[in-house]
């Protein structure tokens, strides 16, 4: 008898099915790159505020990682950062405002934090980065899907289905903490633009 291979990781469009498997990738890489469930009273947080507005609106520009059996990883963009914040807290914010109530006070954990942001996400919208570079993009992967090529075949598949809607360029913000991105983003050619405000947060951007 041989051994049969394991069935071939692909890159695909996202579908409705995958939303759990987006759910689970989200808080399991919710800690700067580490499983924030410890960490969290409710980390269904992570996904309402990081994943799942991106599926419900533009599932177009969302793409896995499949292993053959389930999504791994993930990429969700939008084309329109400005429009989407809006739409963020027009339409989905009100789902999501009495299960996830704004915190009170100093904010005081990783969790309260991520709540805070739930209630002003129009907060990390940088304007003057936006314009020049309107979509926005998060991406994560599970363990068994890193450093196996799969992160940059996702940005590809991504900044290809930007190309298409005439969109001239795309950032990201992320925390300082997380030298594990920082480094992916440098590999994959983004470029690192200058700091902004206080450093809390750092942005790659990409020309399209």
């Amino acid at each position: 008898m041989t051994a049969t291979s394991p069935p071939p990781l692909t890159i695909r469009p996202y579908e409705p099915g995958d939303l759990d498997a987006l759910r689970d990738i989200c808080v399991r890489t919710g800690l700067y790159g580490q499983d924030a469930t410890p960490h969290y009273r409710d980390p269904a947080v992570l996904p309402a505020l990081f994943a799942e507005p991106y599926a419900a609106f533009d599932p177009g520009l969302v793409f896995v990682a499949d292993n053959g059996q389930r999504a791994i990883g993930y990429v969700v963009g939008t084309a329109d950062s400005a429009a989407f914040f809006a739409a963020f807290r027009e339409r989905w914010l009100p789902r999501f405002a009495e299960r996830f109530p704004e915190p009170s006070g100093p904010l005081e954990g990783p969790e309260e934090q991520v709540r805070y942001l739930l209630h002003h996400a129009e907060d990390m919208l940088d304007a003057e980065v936006a314009a020049e570079y309107p979509a926005h993009l998060h991406i994560d992967l599970l363990p068994e899907g890193q450093r196996r090529g799969l992160g940059r075949r996702l940005l590809a598949t991504l900044f290809d289905a930007l190309r298409e809607r005439g969109v001239p360029g795309v950032h990201l913000g992320m925390s300082p903490l997380n030298d594990g991105a920082r480094r992916f983003y440098e590999r994959v050619g983004m470029t690192r633009l200058p700091q902004r405000g206080d450093g809390s947060v750092i942005h790659f951007a990409q020309r399209l």
